[in-house]
């Protein structure tokens, strides 16, 4: 009698012939994390994008040791996406078109190794189109790309007043992101293409 009560429960909860969303992420660096959130956020088929940090060598660092250096870290957004709905060389595409690929000193008003830029893969399908995508923007603009690409190793959540703030404090980052010079730099290299949009 258990038997049979689990298998009509079983059917209930899972019916035949359901197919299960299969989600995909990626971590990337490009510059200010909360910039790289809301570049992302209004994407059909981007289902999270969460500030934090990768690269570095320090368990589960804080905002404050990551800026002040020597941590390793630099400020990174994981996205979760659907590739049913997004491909992952659209994420790619807004991703580049968000960043100034050509500084390796940080981006735009924000300075140091905190705020270079970064692809971190998690598969070699991702390790392939980041190294294709990244070759292309190097012939785009005639130099050598600054971006780097690395395997995806540990992911450490900002605190949670960097999460979404954007949308939290939409006063104080709109001016920040106006007085950094971001979108005019973006304009600037990217044109119409620009913000990924």
């Amino acid at each position: 009698m258990k038997g049979l009560i689990f298998l009509i429960l079983t059917l209930v909860v899972f019916p035949t012939g359901v197919a299960f969303a299969q989600t995909e992420f990626v971590v990337v660096a490009g510059g200010c994390f909360w910039c790289v959130e809301e570049a992302f956020d209004k994407h059909e088929g981007v289902l999270s994008t969460t500030s934090g940090f990768a690269g570095g060598h320090v368990e589960n660092p804080s905002y404050r040791q990551v800026t002040a250096g020597g941590t390793g870290h630099i400020e990174v957004v994981r996205i979760e996406f659907d590739p049913a709905i997004i491909s992952f060389d659209e994420i790619l595409y807004i991703y580049w078109r968000n960043i100034d690929p050509i500084d390796a000193g940080g981006q735009f008003c924000d300075r140091g190794e905190s705020y270079t830029t970064a692809i971190f893969y998690v598969s070699e399908e991702q390790r392939v189109a980041a190294e294709r995508t990244k070759q292309e923007v190097s012939r785009r603009f005639s130099t050598s790309v600054a971006t780097t690409i690395r395997p995806y190793t540990e992911f450490y959540s900002a605190e949670e007043y960097h999460q979404d703030y954007h949308t939290k404090n939409p006063v104080r980052y709109w001016y920040y992101r106006t007085a950094c010079g971001r979108y005019d730099r973006l304009d600037q290299l990217w044109g119409d293409e620009a913000r990924g949009e």
